[in-house]
């Protein structure tokens, strides 16, 4: 909503400036509104076309989360915002450029009806009366506008959230249509059809030109013309006074010459040019730096259609909560896709990995490459059949909300089903070493359908509660596992798994009775509110998140969505 206003307060101020502006006189006699509807819907879309390119530049915001620059968690926590920031830049994009498109269809009209003669300069149009669609379909302007309106409507269209659920190759390749449609903006603002007066000292809007009204008025005979064809066009000397009928007719203002008219200098360049070079060049490095394949060591498949690949690279260094990018040209060689990392390399060890869930063509492809048969289950294939694995490029890492996890003294990390991957790799950061990190108590949450998808990390979280039994914090960490079906709820049982058992509850939790005993634990603290999972819970719990309690806990509130 605040963004919203700021753009009408934007529109609302460059209206106002091509309305009472004295340059805009003439034009604006010839378009009327249509000049500055068109004009401040323009200027707000230069303004959201330079900032919606910046949430995309990940190494960028990467870098500020992880640098020093960035101290304070509240401005961290923006950085987070980033994908909401460029939905509503692009948001607000289609609606101004809906306005945008109808000033100028109004004004394609007044340049054919109101063509004016004596400022033919002014004029888009070659005569009175000619064909609006000429205005459209055979100038640069014209053309690319409707270009531009076609791949715009396509990237909306395919950016609902029906279309990414049911196909996201569609979303993938339209997106991608961004940078035809910043070539065509670039073109657009290059015809000039918009032009202001320059010589307004010389000549004032609505000023009298007393050379012209004696030219148009005088009747010169014939034998005169070849003898004195410039003396007519001469100004008034400057001791000779204006003849009295012009001043007792209200021309109170005099014209030294006629008005010169000029076109704008394309202001969309100052807009986007930096934003577009942050990015090209941000796109470069990434290239850069993924240009070498990783080494495959293990792929493990793991029940309820999830792969565990375990990936090794040189010089690769993540932090818990930060996701890759996965590109496998024999897949797709234009489509990538984000995975959270699950484990992240440290001192001692290379290796870091993901988990995905096989729920798309992508996925299906890719696990179907990796595995040697469509059968095996829980098997780890051997490092000596590295020959035998697809090239996979990994571009990243790239920075998540779930890094600030270890950053409070208390976090709340909630998950549902696979979205357990973020909280995965703080559990095993946690478990090479909890002390170095300001984080002294953890409630972990996760939500699942089936019985078997808790075995994904349940050697995680038994080796992580031995663990600190053994060193005596058992209070460290609150695992409370949700069984939302009860089908096969006997399979968890055995000796394996016994310190999970204790902590399996059937149905779904009580989210309210649940903050309420967590802020009594941990009264005037700030507590870390983190969620991967579905909307629904993520609603409620930013709901909770924000209410108040009687104990002065406060909960700050941080999510990925899958969407």
């Amino acid at each position: 909503f605040f963004w919203l206003c700021l753009n009408v307060w934007f529109f609302w101020k460059t209206f106002l400036l091509y309305y009472q502006g004295l340059q805009y006189y003439y034009l604006h006699q010839m378009l009327g509104l249509g000049l500055c509807v068109s004009r401040a819907s323009a200027s707000v879309l230069n303004f959201n076309c330079c900032l919606v390119l910046l949430p995309m530049c990940r190494v960028f915001l990467a870098f500020l989360r992880g640098s020093q620059k960035v101290a304070s968690r509240k401005t961290r926590r923006l950085l987070d915002k980033s994908k909401t920031f460029h939905v509503m830049c692009g948001v607000t994009i289609c609606i101004f450029s809906v306005l945008h498109v109808a000033a100028h269809l109004v004004n394609a009209l007044n340049f054919s009806e109101n063509y004016n003669e004596d400022f033919l300069a002014l004029n888009a149009a070659n005569y009175r009366g000619e064909d609006p669609r000429k205005l459209l379909f055979a100038t640069v302007p014209g053309l690319t506008g409707v270009i531009m309106v076609l791949v715009l409507f396509l990237m909306c269209t395919a950016s609902t959230y029906a279309i990414r659920v049911s196909n996201y190759d569609i979303f993938w390749y339209t997106h991608n249509l961004f940078f035809v449609f910043y070539m065509l903006l670039m073109l657009h603002v290059s015809g000039g059809v918009l032009k202001y007066q320059t010589n307004l000292e010389e000549h004032p809007p609505g000023c009298f030109n007393p050379n012209k009204t004696l030219r148009e008025n005088m009747t010169v005979p014939k034998a005169f013309e070849e003898t004195f064809p410039d003396y007519t066009t001469e100004p008034f000397p400057e001791d000779l006074s204006v003849p009295e009928p012009f001043v007792q007719n209200n021309f109170m203002r005099i014209c030294s010459e006629e008005p010169k008219f000029q076109s704008h200098f394309p202001e969309t360049w100052f807009w986007i040019s930096g934003p577009l070079c942050l990015y090209c060049v941000e796109r470069l490095y990434r290239y850069i730096r993924s240009n070498k394949p990783v080494t495959i060591t293990s792929v493990i498949s793991h029940p309820s259609n999830v792969l565990e690949v375990r990936m090794m690279k040189d010089n690769f260094k993540a932090r818990p909560g930060q996701y890759v990018i996965l590109h496998c040209p024999r897949v797709s060689a234009l489509e990538s896709h984000p995975f959270t990392l699950t484990m992240c390399p440290t001192d001692t060890k290379a290796t870091f990995g993901v988990h995905l869930k096989v729920v798309g063509d992508w996925t299906e492809r890719f696990r179907d490459l990796l595995l040697l048969h469509s059968n095996q289950d829980t098997e780890i294939l051997p490092i000596f059949q590295q020959r035998r694995y697809p090239k996979l490029y990994v571009d990243g890492p790239f920075g998540s909300p779930f890094e600030e996890s270890l950053n409070y003294e208390v976090s709340l990390c909630v998950a549902g089903g696979i979205g357990v991957t973020p909280f995965a790799s703080v559990l095993n950061t946690l478990l090479d070493g909890w002390k170095c990190y300001k984080l002294r108590r953890l409630y972990f949450i996760w939500v699942c359908r089936d019985i078997e998808s808790f075995r994904w990390f349940a050697d995680l979280l038994c080796m992580l509660h031995n663990k600190l039994w053994q060193e005596n914090r058992p209070d460290y960490i609150n695992i409370q596992l949700y069984l939302s079906q009860t089908d096969g709820i006997q399979k968890i049982i055995g000796e394996k798994y016994q310190a999970l058992n204790s902590r399996l509850l059937i149905g779904r939790p009580r989210w309210k009775l649940l903050f309420d005993e967590i802020a009594k634990c941990n009264r005037q603290k700030t507590i870390g509110v983190f969620c991967c999972g579905p909307n629904k819970i993520s609603k409620i719990l930013h709901k909770l998140s924000n209410s108040s309690n009687s104990y002065g806990t406060r909960f700050e509130y941080n999510k990925e969505s899958f969407s």
